[in-house]
């Protein structure tokens, strides 16, 4: 198994991601986390995404998972051979993981190791074993007027800690969510890690560590 989780971007350890990649090619993004922002800003940002990896000399493309089912979400992105997931509002970003079968795919070509998994803010804290404490970040508000549908409060469940981002963050945390975020899972007795925005939580097969 192989996860690039970041707090922001690339953090400092672009060429770790490039690492784990191999020769960087196509790409698949998915931008679903902006769902609930409006059109302008979200394609705003699905272009910023697109700029960040071209220069690290990637082929990016958008895999909407609107537009994705459970019959087809696995044969769409086992055609890559990395995705990468921004950031945003995480409970809309795991409904539509799991309304379009994302989620499932996403796991098994993990366990499969034929697919790297890139991710950061909300695209790195999906993929914990809970949202738990995460509204503290995102609200799940957003979630039925953006999807029509329930919120989740489960996470992918692919590593044991909640990763929680922007630590220490004057400028994306400028309110303490993540130190709100540590508490809940303090109280909970749930298992995490903080992650600054220069720093990635890097699984390579075996080994996992902060960097």
């Amino acid at each position: 198994m192989r996860l690039f989780l970041a707090s922001y971007r690339f953090g400092l350890a672009r060429d770790r991601f490039l690492e784990l990649t191999g020769p960087p090619g196509r790409i698949a993004v998915i931008a679903n986390a902006a769902d609930s922002w409006p059109d302008a800003a979200r394609a705003s940002a699905v272009t910023s995404e697109f700029t960040l990896l071209r220069s690290a000399g990637f082929l990016p493309v958008e895999v909407d998972l609107r537009e994705l089912m459970p019959s087809t979400a696995h044969d769409v992105l086992a055609a890559f051979p990395a995705v990468w997931v921004r950031g945003g509002n995480t409970f809309v970003l795991r409904r539509r993981m799991a309304s379009s079968g994302a989620d499932d795919a996403i796991a098994r070509l993990l366990a499969e190791d034929s697919l790297v998994y890139g991710g950061y803010s909300a695209g790195a804290c999906v993929l914990g074993p809970t949202l738990r404490g995460v509204e503290y970040a995102d609200p799940p508000g957003e979630v039925e007027p953006t999807t029509g549908e329930d919120v989740l409060w489960t996470g992918l469940g692919i590593i044991d800690d909640v990763l929680v981002p922007h630590w220490a963050s004057d400028t994306l945390d400028p309110d303490g969510a993540s130190a709100a975020m540590a508490a809940a899972c303090d109280a909970a007795g749930t298992p995490y890690r903080t992650l600054t925005d220069d720093q990635v939580y890097v699984v390579d097969g075996g080994d996992a560590a902060v960097i």
